[in-house]
Formats: C-alpha cells, structure tokens, sequence
C-alpha cells in the first residue's frame, strides 16, 4: 500500500507541473512571437527540395521480378506490398461482407518517437525539432525530439548519428514519463508500431541547431494552427499523463474495455499480403501506381536533398492520397460531463482488428458517388456543421517520411440534437477525455487519428472542452 501511495503522489505531482505547462503560453526560452521567425531561418539554414521523379530513378530501389512488389537493394527501410482484405461484420461473422485490394506499407522494425523534457524557472518545457519530411506540404514542421526508424538510429543509411537518441535507449536515460507502443496509419501500414516516449532529462542538455524549448501552453498555441506541428509529435503528447478529468462517464473503465473486447471478437478480419503486381483494381505506368477509379491514393516516387537529415540525398517511394481527409470527435455532455464519440474502426494494417478511431474519419470525395444510405455515418453531420458547434479547427498533415500531402482537416464539433443518441450505432460509444488519456497509456488502443484529436482536444482552453 504504501508503494502505490509513494506512486500515486508521483504521478500527482507530474500532472501538476505537467498542467502548469500547460498553462504557461510564453516559455522562457523561445518568445511565442519568435517561434514563426525560429522556423522560417531554420527553413532558410538548409537547402530543401523535393521532386517527383518516375519509378525507374529511385536509386537502390526496384520492383521485385517475382512480385512485384518495390523493395530496397539493401532488404532494409520498407517495402510496398500488396494487400487483400476480407471483413465479415457481426457477432458469429454472419454480418455484411467487405472484400478489397490495396497497396500497403511494410516495415516491420519498431522506431522511436520521442521527446525530451527539462524544467526552466520552474515550469517544464519540451525539446522540439524543426524537421524537414519529404511528403510534408510545407516540407519543414515541428517534431519530437527524436523521430527515427531502427534503421535510421543504427545507422543501417550509414549517415550521422541521431541527435539526442542516448536519451531514450541504453542505461543512462532519464525519467520515463510516457512510454508506450502505438499503431501507425492502419489503412497504409502493414501491422506498424512505432515506440512513443517523453523521457525527463537529468542534467544539462545542450541545445543544437534545429532543436527549441517550448513549454505545453506554446505547442498547445501552435497546435491551432495549419501544417506546423507533425503528427509524430501530435501522438506523443497525446500519451502524457495530463491531470484526471471528473468521473461521471457513461461507461464505467471495465465496461469500456468490455465493449471494446466485443467490438475485436465482432469482427471477422483477415489481412493476407499479395504481390503488389496485378493487384485488383490497381494499375501500375511509370510514374503512379493508382486506383483504377482514382480515389484513394496513390504510389509515386520522389528525389529528396535536406541539408540537415542524417543523409542529405535520396530517393524514396512515397503514397499520395487523393483529396483532403476529414477528421473530427462529435462531443456531447451527459449530466454536465463531457464526452466524445468513438469509433470501433477496422483498418487492414491493425495487429489487433480493432482501435478506436474518431467519430468520423473519411476523404469525402472517395464517397461522393455514393446514395445518402450509404455515406459514412456522421459525415455529413460534421461537413455540415455551422461555426458555433466547431470547438476546434486546423489542417494537419499525416506522416511525411511516408505520405505526401496527406492532409486531413481535424474537428471537435459539438453534436447537433439527432446525432446525441445515449445508445449510438453499432461500433460507437460515447466516452470521457479522461477515459481516452487512460487507454492511451497502453498500446493499440486508440488509432493515430484519435491521437491527433486527443492532443488537439487536451490543447483546448479546460471551459472549452
């Protein structure tokens, strides 16, 4: 008992100061008013540029004669695979049918996403790194402390070390404060996993090129706009162990682990990776591998310099969707208790089937063909939604080491009148923030996107949530 007092004190304590963060919107280190300028000349300090090149360029990479699929020269980094999923949809897997191909990614190495936090006059600030991703629209955008794939952090490109990365592996680390594994996009990776961490340092750390301190209350200023904050830093701070909300959810914490159990049996999911060649539906010229109705996203291959990466010139594949997602939590209050609702999503790239996902996750366009029936649920609740439900608005783009401008626009919409049901559809519920801050301290449970909006909701002014 009295270890898990010593704990709970703790963990107390860290919420607290974690809050004052928060709180604080001009850190002592990097004015507010600076960041823009910060940024702009860390832009101007590197030489930057990415281009679209076809498929027989990319240097070291190849279609695999036997498959198709493209592969590096050196069987490190990543593959682009073919996938073919099969859902059936109810409680013994007697329920609707889905049946379709795919692209996907595989990379099976776990990376490390990871920030650095030390305390200045008193309040804790966060070490974040002006990144260059070749798939970013605005190339340059604030990430974690460390963002690196094994290969990158054991030198598999033969590059320069990564900067800070003795902080969060081997013996002379400091204090863990989050650490957890969480899923990569499920829809384009194949059963990824990337390490997430905010590691407390011990001692003086110093500050290089590209790196500043910004407390929360800045990065929370900063997630409010479009396109600065990336989404490995979005998923990292959604994991910090930020102070309780108030009880009152609608479920209890068992019985939502319960209905999230039932929503993985419900669903009868198989992934199976095919050859990337003949894929169905896909075709394949020089340039683009891409759906043969043109939505979704597409295949392509670009030639990258970055001054300040580890290696500053390659050739890479990347995946290009088609249209702008749209990406928003509905909230509600149940006796003056705020909730959001969730989705049970199913993505072929999931290890466990099932995480939980925002209310609405979709591009539009891939949909507009359809009757009303059948568009996504809630969709057209959150694109028709007027400016006094919208608690929350911004353009973020998704992981640019991988996908180019793929961008979503993120929401936290109050629910209209028909859309706050106290027993929603099948695969949704209405949860607690605090209930989501929880799960997210284990793996696998919330999707990336539920992350990002975890992060954007925690950076909301508390009367705003």
């Amino acid at each position: 008992m009295l270890s898990h007092t010593l704990r709970s004190r703790g963990e107390a304590a860290l919420a607290d100061r974690l809050a004052l963060s928060a709180a604080t919107t001009e850190g002592s280190q990097l004015a507010t008013a600076d960041f823009h300028g910060w940024l702009a000349e860390r832009g101007r300090a590197n030489a930057f540029r990415v281009d679209r090149i076809p498929f027989a360029e990319l240097q070291g990479w190849s279609f695999e004669e036997s498959t198709g699929n493209l592969v590096h020269r050196s069987g490190r980094f990543f593959t682009v695979e073919g996938l073919h999923v099969t859902e059936r949809d109810g409680p013994y897997g007697d329920g609707p049918y889905a049946d379709w191909y795919q692209p996907i990614i595989k990379q099976p190495e776990v990376g490390i996403l990871g920030i650095l936090v030390k305390e200045f006059d008193g309040v804790p600030h966060f070490l974040m790194q002006a990144k260059m991703e070749p798939g970013n629209p605005n190339l340059l955008q604030l990430s974690p402390t460390v963002q690196a794939t094994r290969s990158n952090y054991t030198k598999a490109h033969q590059g320069a070390d990564v900067k800070y990365i003795e902080h969060f592996v081997g013996p002379g680390r400091g204090r863990v404060v989050a650490d957890a594994l969480q899923s990569e996009h499920g829809s384009w990776f194949f059963r990824k996993s990337n390490r997430n961490m905010i590691v407390e340092a011990v001692g003086d750390v110093p500050l290089l090129d590209d790196f500043c301190w910004l407390t929360l209350g800045q990065i929370g200023e900063l997630l409010h706009q479009d396109n600065v904050v990336n989404m490995d830093s979005r998923t990292v701070l959604s994991c910090l162990p930020l102070p309780a909300t108030a009880s009152g959810a609608l479920l209890t914490d068992i019985q939502l682990l319960s209905w999230i159990t039932g929503e993985r049996a419900r669903h009868d999911v198989h992934a199976e990776r095919v050859p990337l060649a003949g894929l169905p539906g896909w075709r394949q010229d020089e340039m683009t591998v891409e759906h043969e109705e043109g939505r979704y996203f597409n295949v392509v291959g670009v030639a990258v310099q970055a001054g300040n990466r580890e290696v500053t010139s390659w050739t890479q594949p990347l995946f290009e969707p088609v249209g702008t997602g749209v990406t928003a939590f509905l909230t509600q209050e149940f006796d003056g208790v705020p909730h959001v609702l969730v989705h049970a999503r199913v993505e072929g790239g999931f290890l466990d089937t099932v995480e939980l996902g925002p209310t609405v996750q979709y591009t539009p366009g891939n949909y507009a063909h359809l009757a009303e029936k059948d568009r996504p649920p809630f969709l057209d609740s959150v694109l028709d939604a007027s400016p006094d439900r919208v608690r929350y608005g911004a353009v973020h783009s998704e992981e640019g080491g991988r996908f180019r401008n793929a961008e979503s626009r993120y929401l936290i919409v109050d629910a209209a009148e028909h859309d706050t049901p106290l027993d929603p559809p099948p695969g949704y519920t209405w949860v607690t923030p605090g209930q989501l801050t929880w799960l997210v301290r284990h793996g696998h449970y919330l999707n990336v996107q539920a992350r990002t909006l975890l992060a954007c909701l925690n950076a909301l002014p508390v009367r705003a949530r």
